[in-house]
């Protein structure tokens, strides 16, 4: 792009030289320049996203259970930690009066942003009549597969364990959605397995489920959970439910938050590193 010197002498060789040898260090310093104007917006736009999943991740927070019910007969506590900022495990405690209290667990199909908003839009379903629960739990749970199916892709699924317990008889009253069998442990030596008593929610557009009656006993622990816990793994081993059962025994007479996090801390001591899954546990301890 120059012109002629001004000695209109032509250029040399070594004036060739050292003019290529300057371009090629402007076009480094301004391919450096671009690079860094990448590197600038690239990082603006990973500061917005960390920022938007720091704001879902507070939103989901606040959907799940900030405060326990009164109970006179059970000692109770629940907990989720998140494989990611958000994700599709939840829990709840729901008042339905009369010393009545509605323990519900679901784990989502899915991970991640999907999966918290398949969370959301189930717990949408289920507080819009959970009201109802004491009346007819069947229905209420066929409501919630209704809308479920409907609101959601045809793949999309979520299974779920709802018990009532009702504070002046000490009895449970449950459905078991396709979830892992919770685990009832007597004080006086038994363990049940309250297993499924339906299938999945949201696969199927006519569903419906059998609901189970069991008495519970003062010193009954009661652990239900996601697999995100039994399923924690190390070295291909995983942390299974012969291991969650060891623990609640040995912690027998530790208060229901203690159990709860003995439990988790269990986990998270057996599979170190990245969590692969959420990690999501409700205690009840029968007075």
């Amino acid at each position: 792009m120059l012109g002629p010197k001004l000695s209109d002498e032509p250029y040399s060789r070594e004036d060739k030289q050292l003019l290529g040898s300057v371009a090629s260090q402007a076009a480094l310093g301004l391919e450096s320049i671009t690079l860094a104007e990448q590197m600038a917006e690239r990082m603006e736009a990973d500061r917005r996203v960390q920022q938007e999943m720091e704001i879902a991740r507070a939103v989901q927070n606040k959907l799940l259970p900030q405060q326990l019910p009164p109970l006179t007969t059970l000692d109770y506590a629940g907990a989720c930690i998140q494989a990611r900022a958000v994700g599709g495990d939840y829990y709840d405690f729901l008042d339905l009066g009369s010393g009545r209290v509605g323990f519900v667990l679901a784990d989502i199909a899915g991970k991640g942003i999907s999966g918290a908003l398949l969370m959301a839009n189930l717990q949408a379903s289920l507080r819009s009549m959970y009201a109802v629960a004491h009346k007819d739990l069947s229905q209420l749970l066929r409501h919630v597969n209704h809308l479920f199916f409907k609101n959601t892709e045809s793949n999309h699924y979520a299974t779920m364990f709802f018990g009532l317990y009702d504070d002046n008889t000490r009895k449970l009253l449950y459905a078991n959605c396709g979830h892992n069998p919770p685990l009832l442990i007597r004080a006086a030596g038994g363990l049940e397995r309250l297993e499924a008593t339906a299938t999945v929610l949201g696969l199927f557009e006519q569903w419906d489920c059998k609901v189970v009656e069991t008495q519970m006993h003062a010193g009954d622990i009661l652990a239900i959970y996601t697999d995100g816990i039994s399923e924690a793994a190390r070295d291909g081993e995983e942390f299974g439910e012969e291991r969650l059962v060891s623990i609640l025994r040995a912690s027998a007479g530790m208060p229901a938050r203690g159990l709860m996090e003995a439990v988790l801390q269990s986990v998270q001591s057996f599979s170190p590193g990245e969590q692969a899954d959420d990690l999501t546990l409700i205690v009840c301890i029968c007075r």
